[in-house]
């Protein structure tokens, strides 16, 4: 009886020491929470699921932490400098990838080893928000008792050293008021905008512990919140943590890789896997799935492309490193924008009609005055020597308050700019015949320094109302770029009928 008693103690002591090291945390989560938390990217590009699970308990610590740190002890209040300014990250990651129970676990953690730490789970569905909160529960019913505070309730739940989790909805009502310092959004693809923009205001730190904002999710649609959350992180310096079914299958044994169904898309790679998915459940969703939502959904290459105008726009293909050529005739395009953006093109064609988009430029709330001074400084040649600067037409409409036009004021600047009329769908078809025309043939390369083209090519899509799919959707984001690029294709190809006026 003693010896049971004594490694009671000793559990109970070891279940409130907090991990020093990544190792530490794994082990610690695999011996009292029961998960083996893989720990190795496949994939190059990739990250591990424990990579995001130490980031987010280990932002609030030193980088090298004292010998011993004991939940619930008056040492757990101590002045430790904080390790990061910020710790928001996002998770991409597949289906079954563990996604949601890893973000329990590290809310676990949170209100175990932070002290009056708040967080608050939110989810693009109640559904989703309760089944992390679901997840949460169950861990403390295997030994965590002693550090709640009154009863598990429906939504919420309280702890004795302050922390305290919350079940949020999705409504605006919901986060508003909110000051918090852990937030973690679940399935934020499903998110409501307007929610999504409200809740990014209710993260604040506090002495010791470092605000966060986590954003998790599969990526489902190009065009979707998930998308445009990965594509700006880089910009915000918010890391990623990308990883797809490698990286959370079980190792691969005693099969032969010729026989196997996945071997188009593993090539090996499960035989040095570590997680817990089963291969064979993999190969029976594989069988079960098209082609496009397993890349999507498993795999986390790219999203579905249903919905999408230009499906067969590759980057790997389109996009490569090209540069002003003094041999070629230069020609810009533009589509004119204040709070939605102005875009400016730089194109040249070479004498096989390969259509080479070599810059671009895009800036919201400016003059007319501002966007000629860039388009003049970002010319590599002199203005006279460009063949062609083409807009929208709608440019040459008089303002009412201006009296003017955005074509007349950058004549009057000395940009000859000219335009023609067309309809939306023909610039559409001459952008898709140069993404691959019908022998196949590509006649389209795009510079890597054109960053929100490329973008656009890839997320421009129709609306998602059945009823609507003729005309794609204006949504003051990716169709910006998309019509400056068909401006200059309807009236490069279309010379003749190009209007030109002085004023």
């Amino acid at each position: 009886m003693y010896d049971i008693t004594k490694a009671a103690h000793v559990l109970s002591a070891l279940r409130r020491t907090r991990p020093q090291t990544k190792t530490d945390l794994k082990n610690y989560v695999k011996v009292f929470l029961g998960i083996d938390v893989p720990d190795r990217n496949i994939c190059p590009e990739h990250n591990s699921p424990m990579d995001y699970l130490w980031h987010s308990f280990s932002a609030d610590f030193p980088k090298y932490l004292a010998p011993q740190f004991i939940a619930g002890s008056s040492r757990a209040t101590s002045d430790e400098p904080r390790v990061t300014k910020n710790a928001d990250c996002v998770v991409w990651a597949n289906r079954a990838g563990g996604k949601t129970e890893l973000a329990a676990v590290a809310t676990l953690l949170d209100c175990i080893f932070k002290p009056n730490c708040q967080v608050r789970i939110l989810a693009g569905s109640g559904e989703q928000a309760g089944r992390m909160y679901q997840y949460l529960t169950n861990f403390l019913h295997r030994g965590y008792e002693e550090f709640l505070a009154g009863q598990i309730r429906k939504e919420r739940c309280h702890f004795v050293n302050g922390s305290a989790v919350e079940v949020l909805t999705q409504s605006p009502a919901s986060v508003r008021g909110q000051h918090i310092q852990k937030l973690r959004c679940d399935e934020v693809e499903l998110f409501d905008e307007d929610v999504f923009a409200a809740v990014k205001f209710t993260t604040h730190s506090t002495k010791n512990l470092v605000a966060a904002m986590e954003m998790i999710s599969t990526i489902h649609r190009p065009f979707g919140l998930m998308q445009k959350v990965v594509s700006s992180a880089p910009q915000q310096g918010t890391p990623v943590f990308k990883w797809c079914l490698w990286e959370v299958i079980e190792q691969c044994i005693n099969r032969s890789c010729s026989q196997c169904p996945l071997w188009i898309d593993c090539r090996g790679k499960a035989k040095k896997a570590g997680g817990y998915l089963k291969v064979d459940d993999c190969i029976t969703q594989m069988r079960r799935a098209s082609r496009a939502g397993w890349e999507a959904e498993m795999l986390c290459r790219k999203p579905m492309l249903d919905n999408m105008v230009f499906d067969e726009f590759e980057p790997d293909e389109y996009v490569k490193p090209i540069d002003y050529d003094p041999n070629l005739p230069l020609y810009r395009s533009l589509d004119f924008g204040f709070v939605n953006p102005f875009v400016c093109l730089w194109i040249q064609v070479d004498v096989d009609g390969l259509v080479r988009v070599i810059d671009e430029y895009v800036r919201s709330r400016a003059t007319v005055d501002v966007h000629a001074g860039e388009i003049k400084s970002r010319t590599p040649c002199d203005d006279e020597e460009v063949a062609g600067t083409f807009c929208d037409p709608a440019g040459a409409g008089v303002n009412d308050v201006t009296g003017t036009s955005a074509v007349r004021e950058l004549r009057a600047m000395g940009i000859a700019i000219r335009y023609r009329r067309s309809s939306i769908l023909e610039g559409i078809e001459l952008i898709r015949r140069a993404i691959r025309d019908g022998s196949g043939k590509s006649s389209l390369i795009i510079s890597p320094r054109c960053v929100r083209l490329i973008e656009a090519l890839q997320c421009y899509h129709y609306p998602e109302s059945a009823g609507s799919r003729e005309l794609p959707l204006k949504d003051g984001v990716y169709d910006h770029p998309i019509d400056a690029l068909r401006y200059f294709f309807v009236n490069y190809k279309n010379p003749a009928k190009t209007i030109s006026r002085r004023y």
